[in-house]
């Protein structure tokens, strides 16, 4: 007997993948999904799970805007393991001119109907008190949620095989063409079209993305169980200089109330390392500023810190469609921190373009040709000078006289 056939045979089970799979086959297709460690593993297990609308572009606040809601419209259907809680967003002011940034962003989200409030250094510290005293203010995003993204990949998956999907796991992709999926042990599945959701691993079976996407390490850290701490997602508004930085190593403040008391810390970005081991002198940055910007953390206890890699573009837009020069193989990576929350509308699309359905938003910003478009416009110039926008939290350590090599003052693991 022959190896099966499938209309489409998706490599990742991420949540990217699972999102996929889920929507294809609920549109009737036959969906094989290749995984080679578990589902949510990867870039999914080590995300932070902030649904969260960005505007760095127009494409990219689509993209956001369009999944937010898919969430919301998802969200009843969600199992208490996914752990979804609308939560909102608090972009956090430091001085002026972050409160600048603040009112900007504010208007242009109720331009696009969402909603959004400004709060002054009083309705700020009411909203958070154990924020340190003397911010701006913030910006607070009231639809915004959290969630807990490998059991989201996991409900996705098993919505896919409801619908009749099959999953292989431990059954890697290394190669993928229109109409066949090479596996590691040297078998060959058929398929009417290919779909490479794999993250940073979509490199390795599709290897002419090494020209496109770049994998970014990031830390997080989860502390023990202390409900009540917080009530929002917290962000700086620096973060947005972090996020922005792309090739020196940088951190910026974020915090996440889990509905099981603790504390998410985050967050770095990094380009360039290789290995998934936690770097203590970045991890302590991290942390410290995480402390500058809610004191409290300093008598917590943290439980964990791990790693995880992203895969970034250079124009910070995922890659989402046909992939330029092989037929039948579709893209759906490069969505670097925004995976989570772009996964719902990534799924429509791609199956819209496989479908012939008419999208909701334009998939052209998204798709992967743009990037040889990119290519011969920068073959055309001289070469670019890298950004190096220098992030407040080098200046804030220089004045401080703070070493990579000092560990953070929170208590890892129990009173000292």
């Amino acid at each position: 007997m022959g190896n099966p056939s499938f209309d489409v045979i998706i490599a990742g089970a991420g949540i990217v993948g699972a999102a996929c799979a889920a929507e294809l086959a609920a549109a009737g297709l036959e969906v094989a999904v290749l995984e080679s460690d578990m589902v949510g593993s990867g870039a999914t297990a080590a995300g932070m799970g902030h649904i969260v609308v960005m505007d760095d572009s127009e494409a990219q606040f689509a993209l956001g805007r369009y999944s937010l809601n898919l969430w919301h419209e998802l969200s009843e259907r969600l199992p208490a393991s996914c752990e979804y809680q609308v939560c909102g967003t608090l972009w956090v002011a430091a001085d002026e001119d972050e409160m600048e940034e603040a009112r900007r962003k504010g208007r242009y989200y109720s331009r696009h109907q969402i909603e959004s409030e400004i709060l002054d250094p009083q309705a700020l510290a009411d909203a958070e008190p154990a924020l340190r005293p003397g911010m701006a203010g913030a910006l607070r995003i009231p639809g915004e949620s959290v969630l807990y993204p490998p059991a989201a990949a996991r409900f996705l998956i098993d919505q896919a095989l409801q619908q009749g999907a099959q999953l292989w796991v431990g059954k890697p992709a290394t190669e993928l063409t229109g109409g066949r999926a090479r596996l590691a042990d040297g078998s060959s599945l058929a398929a009417g079209c290919t779909v490479n959701a794999a993250g940073c691993g979509a490199l390795r079976i599709t290897p002419q993305l090494v020209q496109w996407v770049r994998p970014r390490k990031g830390h997080l850290a989860i502390t023990d169980r202390y409900p009540g701490l917080i009530s929002h997602q917290l962000v700086e508004l620096g973060y947005l200089k972090s996020a922005h930085a792309s090739e020196s190593d940088s951190v910026a403040f974020t915090l996440q109330p889990r509905p099981t008391g603790q504390l998410l810390i985050g967050s770095s970005r990094q380009f360039g390392p290789a290995d998934s081991s936690v770097e203590a002198p970045l991890l302590g940055r991290m942390l410290r500023r995480a402390c500058r910007y809610l004191p409290p953390l300093a008598d917590l206890s943290v439980i964990r810190a791990w790693t995880g890699f992203r895969a970034a573009t250079p124009d910070n837009l995922p890659l989402i469609g046909p992939c330029p020069g092989v037929d039948g193989l579709y893209l759906a990576t490069g969505h670097e921190g925004l995976g989570i929350t772009t996964s719902l509308g990534t799924a429509k699309l791609l199956a819209d373009q496989i479908l012939g359905r008419k999208s909701e938003i334009p998939a052209q910003p998204y798709l992967p040709s743009r990037m040889l478009k990119k290519e011969t416009l920068n073959l055309a110039r001289q070469p670019l000078r890298p950004e190096t926008g220098s992030h407040r939290d080098t200046e804030t350590q220089r004045s401080e006289g703070l070493s990579d090599s000092s560990l953070c003052t929170l208590r890892l693991g129990g009173k000292s």
